[in-house]
């Protein structure tokens, strides 16, 4: 996938409570693009071969949000729920619903649901209480 030219070269970026300016950002027609290095200033996750990392929280990255040095910081925004806005070179990020979830402070996993091998549901919440063991896999 090839970037479009740079339409500017620096931008800030809003996140929490900090103001992060960026001397090289890159724009196309609805992304942010950041060097991955800078990635730690804006919201403290680092580009790792596992993903988008921060403390113990890892979120698997598309190929879509990395290219060479450059990082898709409002399609990761996207992807984890996380709201954007921007007006010309100014780009404001709202919290990280994974990083503020009930279920990241206590460690108790979301409910879900999905079918034994006889097709009736299964919900993670008939666990509760008890060890339990999940796998599984993506392809990405």
């Amino acid at each position: 996938m090839a970037l479009a030219a740079p339409s500017t070269s620096s931008a800030t970026v809003l996140f929490g409570e900090n103001a992060v300016a960026l001397d090289r950002v890159r724009m196309d027609a609805q992304d942010l693009w950041v060097l991955s290095k800078d990635l730690p200033r804006v919201n403290e996750f680092e580009v790792k071969p596992q993903g988008a990392c921060r403390a113990d929280v890892c979120i698997p990255l598309s190929k879509n949000l990395k290219n060479g040095e450059w990082f898709n910081l409002s399609g990761f925004a996207r992807k984890i729920g996380e709201t954007v806005v921007a007006d010309q070179n100014v780009w404001s990020f709202g919290e990280i619903p994974v990083l503020r979830g009930g279920f990241y402070n206590s460690r108790v996993a979301p409910d879900f649901a999905v079918p034994d091998r006889k097709g009736r549901a299964v919900h993670l919440s008939d666990f509760r209480g008890k060890k339990t063991l999940v796998i599984t896999w993506a392809s990405w």
